[in-house]
């Protein structure tokens, strides 16, 4: 049985060591070291020129990396007690310390960008720009898309209520959606997002039912007020596209990454014709669970009882440095000097945030939060966060502070071939119950995130689209859609009911648009990465060149060293291929 202990009983070994950023004594000169540069460069507002330029870029680096260190610190020392009111104090002026940071830095960028293309290319070339050759190469890059100091000043200050519609979602959603209560064991419960995830997971097909329908008379009963809140969103969007000189609202979300919009339309192109391979699923689905028809509420409880084995701390993290042999020695010598060096925090205490991540900042070695239990779903969290803390380890290792941090489009790529490799490893040997559930395990992480999430940017280019043709997005319209759409990618196996129609009411995801896709192309990318690993060990190589990657290049080329090419089908036919297959051995396995 799981206890939580008292954050005090937890011995030092099992706690990440924060003072490895900074240390309590020096919070409030580095806070007087932000202020002090943020007067500084307000000076050179309006008198940048090409000789004072390295001397602004070098201050501005300098303060973003003390305001990194503060704000990381705040917010992890908070994590380990979120009832510790002094970090959240800490975090809030750290918060408002940056926003005044950057609001006053505004002019920075359109005034290097107001410079001569031949004067930023010089810059670029010089050695001394070194550090700064990918902030150039953007600059240079986004020049027709930059306003003027003035407008980019108006543009940077409406983000406080342009971002309001996110904010006004997370309130509702969180806050005033009405889900009432719901019945479970012969007790009245309210329902809540976590519950519902547990309830939707619970072998009672009733006890899913209830949930389900529960969830969304929540939504539907507000369905104008979420549509108008999303609608206002879509159109923030657009107006923001064309007010920066964009093709669309996609154009301008792929841009910052320089994605070709024909990746987009490559991964909707390739997870629609690969449809059947879903339908398939969900129809075998529906024979394990032995009913007539599958209803969206039987989709995510287990087709297998989860093993019952235990994986106490130290074993699940020696099974998961065995499944990643195939990364190199090197790799996994690292991974257990981490175990021993203050780089994670490992139990459950009373006020810890909930969850996992991996964190921290460029100078230091990688953070990462645990809460852990012992469950399977436990190790395959610290492979997935020790792949987050390795690629950032390897990046900084490599990289100068302007060009260690990765994209979000790569950020999940690590993560997801460290579980595909655990998946792999435990399969070698996994038998009867163990082996089904490996294997149902694996085809649910792509059916979630590969189809699921490709059926949401679907979605979402939709309603972009229907925006910029100056069509209205009611939620009827939004609705039809998506029901449309959950019947094409998911099949005649399950019932597309009324409910599920109005899911995408409840995807927090969706204000923060054409992000999701990310998700899709990262799992991509790392079953094409861990299928290549397997079978040739020199791509180690090519592999520990795009982890130490970090900023230095664009994110296709970064993947490009791996010969993955996304702007081609082949990428994604290997994707569909693992599903496939995966489904094949199951369907055999006794």
């Amino acid at each position: 049985m799981h206890q939580i202990k008292n954050r005090a009983d937890v011995p030092s070994s099992r706690k990440w060591i924060l003072t490895d950023i900074l240390t309590e004594d020096q919070i409030e000169k580095m806070i007087e070291d932000v202020r002090s540069a943020t007067e500084s460069l307000r000076a050179f507002s309006g008198k940048i020129n090409e000789n004072n330029v390295l001397e602004v870029l070098l201050t501005v680096s300098r303060t973003s990396y003390i305001l990194e260190k503060l704000y990381v610190y705040a917010n992890m020392k908070w994590d380990e007690d979120k009832s510790n009111s002094p970090y959240a104090e800490l975090s809030s002026r750290i918060e408002m310390l940056a926003t005044d940071f950057y609001s006053d830095t505004s002019f920075v960028a359109p005034s290097i960008s107001a410079m001569k293309k031949s004067v930023l290319e010089r810059m670029k070339r010089d050695p001394d720009f070194d550090y700064f050759s990918m902030y150039l190469s953007e600059i240079i890059r986004k020049k027709k898309h930059l306003l003027s100091g003035k407008e980019e000043a108006i543009l940077a200050k409406s983000g406080s209520f342009a971002d309001g519609f996110k904010t006004a979602f997370s309130v509702f959603d969180n806050v005033n959606v009405p889900f009432g209560t719901v019945e479970i064991d012969g007790e009245s419960q309210k329902l809540t997002h976590g519950l519902y995830s547990i309830l939707m997971q619970n072998p009672d097909r009733e006890v899913r039912k209830n949930a389900y329908e529960a969830m969304y008379k929540g939504y539907v009963s507000m369905i104008n007020t979420v549509s108008e809140i999303y609608a206002g969103s879509v159109k923030a969007d657009c107006f923001f596209a064309n007010v920066r000189k964009y093709d669309n609202s996609l154009a301008q979300a792929l841009y910052s990454d320089n994605i070709p919009v024909k990746v987009y339309e490559n991964l909707i192109k390739s997870v629609r014709k690969n449809a059947k391979k879903m339908h398939d699923y969900v129809e075998y689905r529906r024979k394990t669970l032995q009913v007539d028809q599958l209803k969206m509420y039987d989709m995510y409880v287990s087709l297998v009882k989860e093993t019952e084995k235990e994986y106490p701390f130290d074993d699940a993290y020696e099974i998961v440095c065995k499944a990643l042999y195939p990364l190199g020695e090197e790799y996994v010598d690292i991974l257990r000097q981490a175990k021993k060096s203050g780089w994670i925090d490992v139990e459950e205490t009373p006020n810890k945030r909930s969850g996992a991540y991996s964190w921290g900042v460029y100078g230091t070695h990688p953070y990462v939060l645990l809460n852990h239990k012992g469950t399977v779903h436990d190790l395959f969290t610290i492979a997935h966060e020790m792949g987050h803390a390795m690629h950032s380890y390897y990046s900084n290792k490599t990289q100068c502070y302007e060009k260690a941090g990765y994209s979000i489009f790569v950020a999940e790529i690590a993560s997801t071939v460290n579980e595909v490799l655990l998946i792999k490893y435990l399969l070698k040997t996994a038998e009867g119950n163990d082996r089904k559930y490996l294997l149902s395990y694996y085809l649910d992480m792509i059916r979630t995130t590969l189809f699921r999430q490709t059926m949401f940017s679907e979605f979402e280019k939709f309603t972009h689209e229907t925006i910029e043709r100056g069509e209205p997005l009611s939620y009827r319209v939004m609705c039809e859609k998506y029901a449309e759409l959950n019947k094409y990618y998911y099949g005649d196996a399950v019932e597309t009911d009324v409910n599920i129609s109005y899911e995408w009411s409840r995807i927090p995801h969706f204000y923060n648009a054409f992000y999701v896709y990310k998700y899709a192309t990262g799992i991509t990318c790392a079953i094409n990465i861990a299928n290549m690993l397997l079978s040739d060990p020199k791509k180690i190589i090519d592999y520990k060149r795009f982890l130490s990657a970090g900023g230095s290049a664009y994110p296709l080329e970064i993947i490009g060293y791996l010969g993955i090419d996304l702007t081609k089908l082949e990428p994604y036919k290997v994707a569909m291929k693992e599903f496939s297959e995966t489904l094949k051995e199951l369907l055999k396995t006794k």
